[in-house]
């Protein structure tokens, strides 16, 4: 089954925020999900700890000499696998995205941010040339402002990075607080209180549509193996 990763060598990109927020949907729509916790500060195995409804297990003991395995063994037993790895450009991380059919690289609408990006993309690369292989990925913006009030600097970064031929998701995870409050609260976005949320209808919209976009990537990937 459809193996996720997301990887950025830069701590506080938005990793386990795109990942929790994207298992969570597929498993409220009904989708059995695992993630791999592969963060050290352990995001998700925290936010698991919560009373959350959703039965999405999470893998926590994972090593650069066990990874590969516990894919596997996730992926035979799951409709969808989601690797959270360390914000380091690893030995661990290189066998998660090679095993991955589609690796998300998290950014916000910074200079800086765009610059990590750009190493998770070289490390992307450099797996490519190691083992003579494809790897599908894309960039995923995080903590932009929502239309119309996008700022000109997360624009001028985006149509960069697409001049330059670097796929990047049409949909963004735009900043609300609704994603912070899934972590505080320990539930999805699903199980959040509305009264005590703002914004909360406008992220899962948000949430939902990001999440349409991955999957027609995956499909596209797997079309492609296929053929």
């Amino acid at each position: 089954m459809p193996v996720v990763c997301a990887a950025n060598p830069k701590g506080g990109a938005g990793k386990s925020t795109t990942i929790l927020t994207l298992a969570t949907t597929l498993s409220e729509q009904g989708a059995s999900v695992t993630i791999i916790d592969a963060d050290p500060n352990k995001p998700i195995s925290d936010w698991r700890s919560g009373n959350s409804r959703l039965p999405i297990k999470v893998i926590s003991d994972v090593t650069e000499t066990t990874i590969r395995d516990k894919i596997n063994a996730a992926a035979s037993e799951a409709q969808f696998v989601f690797v959270d790895l360390e914000g380091t450009a690893s030995r661990l991380a290189s066998r998660a995205i090679i095993r991955s059919d589609l690796t998300l690289i998290p950014l916000a609408g910074t200079a800086l941010d765009a610059k990590q990006a750009a190493r998770a993309v070289g490390l992307i690369k450099e797996n490519e040339e190691d083992t003579g292989k494809k790897f599908n990925f894309s960039l995923v913006f995080n903590r932009t402002n929502p239309p119309p009030f996008t700022r000109r600097i997360e624009r001028e970064i985006a149509d960069q990075l697409r001049n330059n031929r670097v796929p990047v998701l049409q949909a963004h995870l735009y900043r609300r607080e609704a994603y912070n409050a899934m972590f505080m609260e320990r539930v999805s976005l699903y199980e959040l209180n509305p009264s005590s949320v703002n914004g909360l209808s406008g992220a899962i919209e948000n949430a939902i549509h990001i999440t349409a976009e991955v999957l027609e990537l995956l499909r596209q990937s797997m079309a492609k193996e296929a053929a």
